[in-house]
């Protein structure tokens, strides 16, 4: 029988305060004896939106490497990931548990992460460099949702990136957000079929902030609980058309997940400094699941 080890592994939910709401994350805290070629397998058996392997940082200044992946594919960077994942170094003391903040090792690069301390404490993540793409026409997007033309406010929907590219469409009003849908055939209707791996973030501007959801069917993610390395270009998007609301002009709420049942609460904060804009997002992560995996040891 071929040899196998234990590796230690923990479920937490990130963007909530609640167990069982927020968006589920299984976070391998040592992975250095697990053969990298395992890593998609177990993300597939697993089959939550991602699985984080903490991994010995390559550059002196960050406290750790993770590397990320959703049932599909790897990413280079990802938010509730990088949050839950810094979570789970504080409370093991992997970091010590009154660092205020510390940068991350991801595939786009250092990610910066910083802590409000507290019983349960909100942890921030500063948005890596936003980039914009291509707009789309917003008849054929609306099809594509199976929603009126009428159900969308009069911007045209844009590609965004912090790494994981998505479009943003806004939409009226939450209700409309909820009646949204969308396959793979919906999705390449409107990027077109060699587009790369892409995401559809609906949003409606509300008091507090945003409504949204988010579709990534070609990362094998029907729909994302909370998606926060797409907050942060939410937030920029939004600051572009004059959609954040004026009384949380520096701070608002991305409230996510609630249609599928695992309502998600993503804080933005907006810091001006000089003529740049640097975007955070945070959140509350609440721990659910220790367990063990028996695997293959690494050759």
């Amino acid at each position: 029988m071929p040899a196998s080890h234990q590796h230690r592994y923990r479920v937490v939910d990130v963007f909530t305060q609640n167990a069982l709401e927020g968006n589920p994350l299984a976070v391998f805290p040592d992975a250095a004896g697990i053969d990298e070629r395992l890593m998609p397998k177990i993300a597939r058996e697993l089959n939550l939106s991602e699985t984080v392997f903490v991994l010995p940082a390559t550059r002196p200044e960050c406290a750790a490497k993770i590397r990320i992946f959703t049932p599909g594919r790897e990413l280079p960077f990802a938010g509730h990931p990088t949050v839950g994942a810094a979570f789970v170094l504080l409370d093991e003391n992997l970091v010590p548990r009154q660092t205020p903040q510390f940068v991350l090792e991801e595939g786009i690069g250092p990610v910066a992460v910083r802590v409000d301390p507290g019983e349960q404490p909100l942890i921030w993540l500063r948005t890596p460099p936003i980039t914009r793409g291509k707009t789309f026409d917003r008849a054929a997007c609306a099809a594509a949702l199976s929603v009126h033309l009428d159900d969308l406010l009069p911007i045209d929907p844009q590609l965004v990136s912090a790494g994981n590219p998505a479009v943003f469409v806004a939409l009226q009003n939450p209700e409309a957000v909820d009646r949204t849908s969308i396959d793979l055939r919906g999705l390449q209707s409107i990027l077109g079929p060699d587009a790369p791996p892409t995401c559809i973030f609906v949003f409606a501007p509300t008091p507090a902030g945003a409504y949204s959801r988010m579709f990534a069917p070609e990362l094998g993610i029907i729909e994302d609980p909370a998606t926060g390395s797409a907050t942060g270009p939410l937030a920029s998007f939004m600051l572009r058309h004059g959609l954040v609301p004026a009384a949380h002009s520096d701070r608002f709420i991305s409230e996510q997940g609630t249609k599928m049942g695992r309502r998600s609460l993503l804080h933005v904060r907006i810091a001006r400094i000089a003529d740049a804009v640097h975007i955070d997002v945070g959140g509350y992560v609440t721990p659910l699941v220790e367990a063990t995996m028996s695997l293959p040891a690494a050759p």
